[in-house]
């Protein structure tokens, strides 16, 4: 696909996406945060609230009781949601991307009918169930579970591990391999519902950031699933995984675009409001040059988190998992990721004893950072991704 030019300035129909998301989520997901945070409490009106609100399904038609718009749309949303509750956007980012919008691209018109309705509105929640247990980085080859087919069902097997949303979800896109002598080519997706007989929730995964989202363990012990829940053609799902993916990165960046601008203006407000010496610490030039560096870090993974997001506007279904977008992807959640890290570990340094307090604000923020270099493939894989790209293109 040809990567469309980057505009670098923002509509102002995206900005006005973005000032309304960022009022909403001041208003009602800030209040959150300290009780997910302290508590790993999980608000069980909070798909609900957003889906009254319209920030459920914001890339499905109207006809479904979605909003309508552009995968760049959501991305500003995130963006705000990072801004305020990072925690809560990310139960909202796996159910509105790896669930919904994945079924949105590639599940049939009788799939979408069934369940992007109730995954619009809230009523259900969405989760995406790829990694396993002994399948990380190697998720494709290395994956354990399977399907066969039984009949008008198809019955499967195998464990997921590190699944967001999956102790709280009511459905899942679920991977395995239908044909397992194919390898990653015999992979297939199907919708899971929770009360399908044969699965179950084997644990609650406690966590050091990304607090008050269910994160866990899946089971399927001859779990049996209509062979009408099967995504596309039997042994097709590889292309579902890898458009999945390339989208998965460039919206995670999103939010954690927000986390560090966050960072970024309480540390510029403690720099102001906080005094030694006689004199605000802003006042100092190591502080001064801690703040320079994290708004030039930042600034320049948002410019490249925004042009990846605006490329996948043009993802055409199916596509993805190779070539420019492919790449691109890999490249924005990389340098996000990273930044946002550093980012953190200077707000932290910032405000010195303060921020190494559990409670405070950016101490939240810093605990969450790490996970935006494992999410969604490692960095290291991100950086595997991306030298293979670069060498078969100068073949």
């Amino acid at each position: 696909m040809t990567i469309p030019t980057f505009q670098f300035e923002l509509s102002p129909e995206q900005r006005e996406i973005y000032d309304q998301a960022f009022r909403f989520a001041k208003a009602e997901l800030a209040p959150l945060l300290p009780r997910m945070d302290d508590e790993d409490w999980y608000p069980e009106q909070l798909m609900p609230t957003l889906g009254k609100a319209g920030y459920l399904g914001i890339t499905a038609p109207l006809e479904y009781g979605g909003s309508g718009m552009d995968l760049f749309s959501a991305g500003m949303v995130a963006e705000a949601f990072g801004y305020w509750n990072a925690n809560a956007g990310f139960i909202w980012g796996p159910h509105e991307n790896l669930c919904l919008n994945n079924i949105l691209r590639n599940g049939s018109a009788e799939q979408k009918q069934r369940y992007l309705p109730r995954l619009c509105s809230g009523e259900w929640i969405g989760a995406l169930a790829l990694t396993e247990p002994g399948a990380g980085s190697d998720a494709l080859d290395g994956m354990r579970t399977t399907a066969r087919r039984d009949g008008d069902d198809y019955v499967l097997n195998g464990r997921k591990m590190f699944i967001s949303n999956g102790p709280v979800a009511d459905m899942i896109l679920v991977y395995a391999k239908t044909d397992p002598a194919l390898g990653a080519k015999g992979i297939s997706a199907f919708i899971v519902e929770k009360d399908f007989p044969g699965f179950s929730v084997a644990q609650k995964l406690v966590k050091m950031g990304w607090r008050g989202c269910p994160t866990g363990e899946l089971v399927f012990d001859e779990c049996r699933v209509p062979a009408r829940n099967l995504i596309g053609a039997e042994n097709r799902g590889v292309a579902v995984v890898m458009s999945g993916l390339d989208l998965e990165r460039a919206f995670l960046a999103m939010p954690c675009i927000g986390s560090a601008q966050r960072c970024l203006d309480l540390s510029l407000d403690y720099a102001n409001t906080r005094q030694q010496f006689g004199k605000p610490i802003g006042s100092f030039q190591m502080v001064q040059a801690m703040l320079a560096d994290m708004y030039t870090e930042l600034e320049a993974a948002r410019a490249l988190a925004y042009r990846a997001l605006m490329a996948c506007n043009a993802l055409e279904q199916g596509g993805g998992g190779r070539g420019d977008l492919h790449k691109l992807c890999a490249a924005s959640i990389l340098r996000v990721g990273e930044m946002l890290l550093h980012v953190t570990d200077k707000a932290v340094q910032i405000h010195g004893g303060t921020g190494f307090i559990w409670e405070t604000e950016v101490n939240r923020h810093y605990r969450n950072a790490k996970l935006a270099t494992i999410g969604g493939g490692t960095s290291e894989v991100r950086r595997m991704i991306i030298a293979e790209e670069l060498l078969r293109a100068a073949r």
